[in-house]
């Protein structure tokens, strides 16, 4: 086998590899259900997920509810995302900052965001702005913690070369201490994407109208598994997108460091 033939099955056995333990499981659960081990009623087989999520594709039901759950998934981390960067270069930067904000927030860090729904049904009511406040909580911290970490760890050693130079104030925070940070803040937006949809799932909950959780919801008072199933799928594939999506971020942004440079 030539080198280029022996690159490339290792370039396609890598991409496969990872697939290899999802279809495991299908195939084991196909069997299971067609064998009779697994009730339709506990676990329908793939093959009756795959027609539900068909009829839901083809009626337009799936779409509705997906834009309206990626809405609010989207609206929630833009707004606790952004105050959990801003907080979080804030209390990094500064002391007094810190001093004054960062332990209270770690005490609210430590209230169990779902433990709150019955305050916020007070608050909010069962409107959408109940919902957008539970993602916003949740996705709030991981971008906060991180971005904190990512400026108190940026090396001492770089930044006084950098004074050594010459940079100072703006030009300093902007061309070595962001960038130094950018990889720890790009970790917590990469939980936070991921941690959104959890959150969402609950919140969806809260006397939805529509929505992936509305439609899960729904599906379980008519004892519909499959479409049940179909929900916890779409979540699944919506995080995963989520998740690539954030490593894609990662490696255009950090495209200047060695460690996140694609090997060619």
């Amino acid at each position: 086998m030539s080198r280029t033939s022996g690159s490339r099955f290792e370039a396609v056995r890598r991409r496969l590899l990872p697939w290899l333990l999802p279809v495991t499981v299908l195939l084991a659960w196909e069997l299971s259900s067609r064998s009779g081990w697994l009730s339709t009623r506990v676990l329908p087989e793939p093959l009756a997920v795959v027609k539900a999520f068909w009829s839901l594709l083809l009626s337009g039901e799936m779409a509705q509810h997906v834009a309206t759950s990626t809405g609010r998934a989207l609206a929630g981390f833009a707004i606790g995302g952004g105050l959990g960067l801003l907080l979080g270069l804030a209390t990094g930067s500064w002391r007094a900052a810190e001093t004054l904000l960062d332990s209270t927030l770690q005490m609210v860090r430590n209230i169990p965001t779902l433990a709150l729904i019955p305050l916020v049904i007070l608050w909010f009511g069962i409107e959408e702005s109940a919902k957008l406040f539970l993602v916003s909580l949740g996705v709030f911290f991981p971008v906060y913690i991180n971005t904190f970490h990512g400026i108190r760890s940026v090396d001492k050693g770089l930044i006084e070369m950098a004074r050594s130079y010459g940079l100072s104030g703006w030009a300093l925070y902007r061309h070595v201490i962001l960038p130094g940070a950018l990889p720890s803040i790009l970790v917590g937006v990469r939980f936070s994407l991921g941690f959104m949809w959890v959150i969402l799932i609950v919140a969806e909950t809260i006397s939805a109208q529509a929505g992936i959780g509305y439609m899960t919801m729904n599906a379980r008072e008519f004892l519909q598994t499959d479409v049940v199933l179909v929900g916890i799928l779409l979540y699944a594939l919506l995080g995963k997108l989520a998740d690539v999506l954030a490593k894609g971020l990662e490696r255009w942004w950090l495209r200047w460091n060695p460690a996140y440079q694609v090997a060619k």
